[in-house]
């Protein structure tokens, strides 16, 4: 699960950042709301976690353009400011949910769980990594706005990527999930031969599919760092 962290403060930035790779999560940090704004035009994320006094753009203006965007990622409030005004102004600005200062880490994962689950229901049946887009309704994908042409194999393969985005799956994971599909003649040769033809599909958009050594494989966005 893939979490945007907007905070300006380095060490509580750094704290949220180990606390929350340690829980599984893989998180990019900006300490700058224009700067995150920006981002957010081009990379996909599971959720997002924002203070709201931060330079350039304060958090809930960018909360604001975000939702007036038609951007639906959840998004979870940190603030030292815990009044009840504060409180209903937030989720009226379109805030999903609401964390004060301090807090445990538990309680935030808990949290982000819990908004990202509502998010991947019924009510959002698409799944996405920058311009990569899966319909789950139509059972198909499109790349940069244009329909992907995949075979059935490359499509079960480039599912269960874009399902994990930002996070590494293994050869033998995808495997086992084809099996569990009826795909029993396929091993881990063919799973390297669909990812060799999925990269190429991939090029030149700002989607990657990444090898982690000893890992496994990563859908992840091209992007430069902007931080």
């Amino acid at each position: 699960m893939r979490i945007l962290l907007i905070e300006d403060e380095p060490d509580l930035a750094l704290w949220l950042t180990r606390s929350l790779q340690k829980k599984g999560f893989s998180v990019e940090w900006s300490n700058d709301g224009l700067v995150a704004h920006r981002r957010l035009q081009v990379e996909e994320f599971d959720a997002l976690v924002l203070d709201l006094g931060l330079p350039g753009l304060d958090g809930r203006t960018l909360l604001a353009r975000l939702r007036g965007q038609d951007n639906r990622t959840p998004v979870l409030i940190l603030t030292a400011r815990d009044s009840l005004q504060e409180r209903v102004e937030t989720l009226e600005c379109g805030a999903d949910d609401f964390l004060s200062k301090p807090f445990r880490i538990e309680e935030l994962v808990a949290r982000l769980h819990a908004l990202i689950r509502r998010s991947r229901g019924k009510d959002k049946p698409r799944m996405a990594c920058a311009g990569l887009v899966y319909d789950m309704a139509a059972q198909r994908f499109t790349l940069d706005g244009a329909l992907l042409s995949v075979s059935p194999r490359e499509g079960a393969v480039l599912r269960i990527l874009i399902q994990r985005s930002g996070e590494p799956v293994n050869k033998q994971f995808i495997l086992d999930r084809l099996n569990d599909q009826g795909e029993d003649d396929i091993n881990i040769e063919a799973i390297e031969v669909l990812i060799h033809r999925l990269r190429k599909k991939l090029q030149p958009s700002q989607v990657q599919i990444v090898t982690l050594r000893g890992v496994g494989y990563c859908l992840e966005p091209v992007v430069d760092d902007v931080r």
